[in-house]
């Protein structure tokens, strides 16, 4: 495999790329002046009689019976000479044609007239845009501007013809290279390998931008234009499909657990379902086969949140569930309250909606009573003061609220025996609460706190964890590894409220049972408890006096024990920090049911003919999942953060760009790895095969795409060509259907064409690209999706677009938490889609498997996946969960779901 070179550096390499985007620059501007001229040409045809012009002289030409008329235009004159200069005399030369009416984007060329080369510049990102109008919303056509004289001098022009007959050739020639231009071609590489035109004015000089309606469009980007042209097949953009697609997502499948960060996070229902969190959708997942089993159990997701749960609390009934949210933002900045949604976990329909703008930040913690049926629920916000509040459930009232500590809160719960007492436990406290509910007037109740006291032992630093046992005693875990008991002293009980010591409980005993913190402890059926450790990853069974019965120890890959919940039988359910719920018990050990990842995750790709996909983040985890049996099929530490995937077209390996410039083929059975290759030393944003294997398209955040060519089914590759000619970073990138053309994206919102086998070409004349078909579509920027982008944005709000496989529909990752799906093309302007939450953090990537049967999206920051299963228009496929909420229209024309 040939060594990758870097990229030129020093002076020279700068004042080369500085002339190259002034290049650029020019010869757009030539292109856009030619085309105003043949849409001037067009006008007049319309408008202008169809005679003979008997002084000029000059023969008139035959229409070539294969050039079609452009729209609107009679098939009976053709062009052959433009006015002279800027002055106001028009002179045309017609003639009848006999040739088929058609229709056509441009003006017919002229035959035998000589081909000027066209410009270079790419369709967005342009300097030339000084001279554009007030940017206006996507898809605005702009109309023609006035022609401007032009005092350029041009290539090919004869010195040998008299003064007087100058002008007349050099209008003539224009008019011939603006009807080239405009001509239904295939050919690129003619035009690509033209000597550029030459223009004055520097770069700060201002220009003139011209824009031909019914020839391209026009949107910006934080003032930027960007010009894509209309393929020819379409006649206008009304005929274009309006309204959102037919098909529609449901929530087939979430990946992943979210230990790394919260607590209170695993419970078991009474129907035998394991209910926990993750991003802004409560799981409720039901075992099924062996554990880790293909195909076995079921999931069902509460998606009523509008940001991310932070934690849960099950009912005495084993039905009902409260889960709290934190606070964020929607998409125009405004703040979303915190809040806590109490619903039925059989209907997934909320009953109540608790203490919105009552709260700060985000509920940290809940609890239900116990003796009085789960009648009141208290909740610890994140504010400064972690307020502690009382509500009843079926009022959704507040019956009492008081500052609790400074320090952190991270347990609360009420006393199994009296609704009365309330434990909170977090940094360096342990603090008991008398609340007496003013008989249940709203506001009426009062909380009283009594701080626990260590007295001789040891004060930790952090008590995450408690337990009632059935005697009244409670056990708290702590930092230490120690379990302490506290026992109600003798002197309180006789005083209680007010007036009594402020020393209520006392510790009466303690235990040192793990190295390193105690995350979690849970109190079986039979009276035992479990406790579960970080450091040791050791999960121990405590008899009567903290005496050790049992114990078993996780896995170092799945981390340390975040949550333990009992489920039937001795089965048991372990959550862990590396976000992995485990299945099993303490004699036969623990075996994965659910797995994620534990960071950001920006790489995605799916296998070009099975269900399966591929993930890679910030967590230097690359990892293959199957997405028919919802479970990890293999995963394997890269040692740097992987960024973006791709597998080869057959299957057989897969690429993977790394955040050093690196890039690994790895074989995706044995998971060898073939190829380990550096382009540059910058992160690689995008990898891509060709459709049929036989290159390698590395997009890099130094601006350049690198070109591989490949065989033995990928195992095998060799450097090819470099492109050349972005002026900010690769974003996205295509392949065209014959493997011979890439389309690619920028950070500046650049679209430029390449020509890879003809030697890794820029092509000069985007407009003969209009019609390429490509065997992918993840760009975000072109004419058939550039209505996906919505009023106002700045460049950045979409992350990720893919089109699925059969062409029928496109799906959107936005930095606002949501996946939307359009028709596709998506070619005009606020275009409405229908858009799914669930998602807490930024969606960095979607993608449909080989059979668009699903469509898989990753979180950013909330480190999840998401399974959505696409139903047809037909109905097709199970019917989806309905909504926890009533759909309705956003104000950007999208059906949320």
């Amino acid at each position: 495999m040939d060594g990758a070179a870097g990229p030129g550096e020093g002076p020279a390499h700068e004042t080369l790329q500085t002339l190259s985007q002034r290049l650029r620059v020019q010869e757009e501007e030539m292109e856009l002046v030619k085309a105003a001229l043949a849409e001037a040409l067009r006008l007049l045809r319309l408008h202008g009689p169809c005679t003979s012009l008997q002084s000029s002289g000059t023969p008139a030409p035959t229409r070539d019976s294969s050039i079609t008329a452009p729209p609107g235009l009679p098939p009976t004159c053709s062009p052959s000479l433009v006015s002279r200069g800027t002055q106001t005399e028009e002179k045309l030369e017609m003639e009848p044609s006999s040739g088929p009416p058609g229709l056509s984007n441009g003006p017919p060329a002229l035959p035998g007239a000589s081909e000027e080369p066209s410009g270079t510049q790419s369709e967005g990102g342009c300097s030339s845009s000084s001279g554009a109008g007030s940017p206006g919303p996507p898809g605005i056509l702009r109309p023609v501007q006035p022609l401007q004289r032009s005092d350029t001098p041009r290539r090919n022009s004869s010195s040998s013809s008299s003064p007087s007959e100058r002008p007349r050739q050099k209008l003539s020639r224009k008019a011939a290279s603006s009807a080239n231009l405009l001509l239904r071609s295939g050919s690129t590489e003619s035009r690509g390998s033209k000597d550029p035109l030459s223009s004055p004015g520097g770069p700060g000089s201002r220009r003139s931008n011209y824009n031909l309606e019914g020839i391209s469009v026009k949107m910006f980007l934080r003032g930027r234009p960007i010009t894509m042209y209309i393929p020819s097949g379409i006649r206008s953009l009304e005929e274009l499909p309006s309204g959102p697609p037919p098909e529609t997502l449901s929530l087939d499948w979430v990946y992943g657990y979210r230990g790394r960060d919260s607590r209170s996070n695993l419970f078991v229902l009474r129907s035998g379902e394991v209910v926990y969190f993750i991003a802004c959708v409560v799981v409720l997942y039901r075992p099924g086969g062996g554990p880790g089993g293909p195909g076995g159990g079921g999931q069902r997701h509460y998606r009523g949140h509008t940001d991310c749960v932070r934690c849960l609390a099950v009912h005495p009934d084993g039905v009902r569930v409260a889960s709290g949210q934190t606070a964020g933002v929607d998409k125009d900045g405004k703040p979303l309250q915190p809040v806590v949604h109490i619903w039925d976990s059989e209907t997934l329909l909320k009953l109540q909606e608790i203490g919105l703008g009552a709260f700060e930040r985000g509920v940290g913690a809940l609890a239900f009573s116990a003796v009085d049926q789960g009648a009141f629920l208290c909740v610890v916000d994140d504010s400064n003061e972690h307020m502690l509040s009382v509500w009843d459930c079926s009022r959704g009232a507040k019956l009492a609220e008081i500052k609790s500590t400074n320090d952190s809160v991270l347990a609360v719960g009420f006393s199994p025996r009296d609704s009365s007492c309330i434990v909170t436990s977090g940094k360096s406290h342990v603090h008991f609460w008398n609340w007496s509910g003013g008989a249940g007037v709203p506001g009426n109740g009062t909380l009283t706190r009594k701080q626990g006291v260590f007295g001789k032992y040891k004060k930790p630093k952090f008590i995450p964890c408690f337990v009632f046992l059935p005697d009244g005693d409670i056990l708290t875990g702590d930092s230490e590894g120690n379990i302490l008991t506290w026992g109600r002293s003798v002197s309180d009980s006789k005083t209680p409220g007010r007036g009594g010591t402020k020393e209520t409980y006392t510790i009466v005993a303690q235990a040192h049972a793990h190295e390193g913190s105690i995350f979690a402890l849970c109190l079986r059926r039979d009276g035992t408890v479990l406790s579960g450790g970080g450091r040791d990853r050791r999960l121990v069974q405590w008899g009567p006096g903290l005496v050790a019965l049992q114990e078993a120890e996780i896995p170092e890959h799945f981390g340390a024990v975040r949550a333990i919940a009992e489920g039937l039988g001795s089965e048991l359910l372990v959550g862990t920090t590396k976000n992995a719920l485990l299945r099993g018990d303490l004699a036969q050990g623990f075996s994965p049911v659910i797995q994620g990842h534990t960071d950001e995750l920006w790489g995605l790709c799916t296998h070009p003919s099975q269900n399966r996909f591929l993930t890679c983040g910030h967590d230097r985890q690359l990892c293959l999942w199957d997405g028919e049996g919802h479970a990890l099929a293999w995963s394997m530490d890269l040692k740097e953060t992987g960024l973006c995937a791709d597998f080869h077209p057959s299957g057989a390996v897969v690429v993977v760009g790394l955040n050093t410039g690196r890039w690994l083929v790895l074989d995706t059975e044995t998971r060898e790895i073939v190829s380990d290759v550096t382009d540059g030393n910058e992160q690689l944003s995008v990898v891509r095969y060709s459709p049929d294997g036989l290159y390698l398209a590395i997009g890099s955040h130094d601006n350049m795409i690198y070109i591989y060519s490949v065989s033995s089914c990928g195992t095998k590759s060799s450097r090819f060509g470099r492109c050349m000619g972005h002026s900010s970073f690769i974003t996205h990138l295509d392949w065209s259907k014959d493997g011979n053309f890439i389309m690619s994206n920028s950070g500046d919102y650049e679209i430029l064409y390449w020509d890879v086998a003809g030697g890794c070409k820029l092509l000069r004349n985007r407009y003969e690209s209009r019609d390429r078909e490509w065997a992918t579509y993840t760009c975000v920027l072109g004419f058939h999706v550039y209505g996906v982008w919505p009023d106002g944005s700045d460049g950045t709000d979409i992350n990720s677009l893919c089109r699925s496989h059969n062409e029928r529909v496109v799906a959107v990752a936005d930095d606002f938490c949501k996946v939307h799906l359009f028709q596709y093309p998506c070619a005009r302007a606020k275009a409405p889609s229908r858009m799914y939450s669930g998602h807490g953090s930024h969606v960095t990537s979607v993608r449909f498997t080989h059979d668009d049967s699903y469509l898989v999206s990753l979180g950013g920051k909330d480190a999840s996946i998401f399974q959505w299963r696409v139903l047809g228009a037909g109905g097709s496929g199970p019917s989806p969960v309905p909504p926890s909420r009533t759909p309705s229209l956003s104000p950007a024309s999208s059906l949320e779901v």
